[in-house]
């Protein structure tokens, strides 16, 4: 629902399984982000948690590992003219109805 009332030009969608493999560990399956979403400036992999599980070491080596995608696809857009992507771990509670998309980046995005 935040995504659709976003008064901001935007598109936005969640991934097909294999859309997206990102690698966090050599014995466990491919990383998938919850949702994509591009807004005029930038590009985000998006990833709502339990607020209890953010800190858990699987959540957290998901994290680094769609961190250093970001970086490497940034790098990539950047020098083909495009957007650069972040990382948005949001907890499931700051996801309220008044919630937009700039306040969540400006607290949950991670370098």
């Amino acid at each position: 629902m935040l995504l659709e009332n976003e008064k901001d030009e935007l598109k936005w969608f969640k991934p097909a399984e294999r859309h997206f493999q990102i690698r966090f560990s050599h014995d466990a399956p491919p990383y998938e982000p919850d949702f994509v979403v591009e807004t005029k400036n930038t590009k985000y992999l998006c990833e709502p948690k339990r607020a209890d599980q953010i800190n858990s070491e699987e959540v957290q080596a998901k994290a680094r590992a769609a961190i250093k995608w970001c970086e490497y696809a940034s790098a990539h857009e950047i020098e083909n003219k495009g957007k650069p992507w972040k990382y948005l771990l949001i907890p499931h509670d700051a996801i309220t109805a008044t919630a937009t998309l700039q306040g969540l980046e400006s607290k949950y995005t991670l370098k």
